[in-house]
């Protein structure tokens, strides 16, 4: 192989792992919406409704305001041990085609190059120690009608997915 296609090489490696660290960051990354749900329930049935909900997904009530019609739970989120392992293989390739691309540039080097393989384990162990945290659930209702109930969610997007798809309000509106 010649040179230039060699360096070529090396550089297209190096960035498809800037993309990779950057894709194993944003794992991690925090990713709170705000979506509002109408429904015709009554205040106290859908405050019962969302509590039951929530209890089933081992959230906790911290914080109620029967003033406002505030409540805010609170739960203890996971990281996934599937995804932290994929994340680790996900660095290994990357890293294996980096010692590889190295190992070709600089053959006096080469049986130091692979190496850096031991570097994979620690994006599993980085996704793992941070996308494990406690979640919060902020809610409101508001009655905008003489039979219809606004609710404002604000929470993951997951868990707010999986709320209309359980529950299944109509969305007002999304942010």
């Amino acid at each position: 192989m010649d040179l230039p296609n060699i360096f070529t090489s090396l550089l297209l490696t190096v960035l498809s792992l800037i993309g990779l660290v950057f894709f194993i960051r944003a794992s991690v990354k925090d990713r709170t919406q705000q979506i509002k749900l109408v429904t015709s329930d009554s205040t106290e049935m859908l405050l019962a409704k969302i509590q039951e909900y929530f209890a089933s997904r081992a959230y906790q009530v911290t914080n109620l305001d029967r003033e406002t019609n505030e409540v805010t739970f609170q739960g203890f989120v996971r990281a996934s041990w599937f995804l932290a392992v994929f994340l680790s293989a996900l660095a290994a390739f990357g890293l294996f085609c980096l010692a590889l691309v190295l190992s070709f540039s600089y053959p006096s080097i080469s049986n130091a190059v692979w190496g850096i393989l031991l570097l994979a384990p620690i994006a599993g162990v980085f996704y793992y120690r941070n996308a494990s945290r406690v979640e919060k659930v902020l809610l409101q209702i508001e009655t905008i009608a003489e039979t219809k109930n606004c609710l404002t969610v604000t929470a993951h997007r997951d868990e707010l997915i999986q709320l209309q798809k359980t529950l299944s309000f109509d969305v007002a509106e999304s942010k």
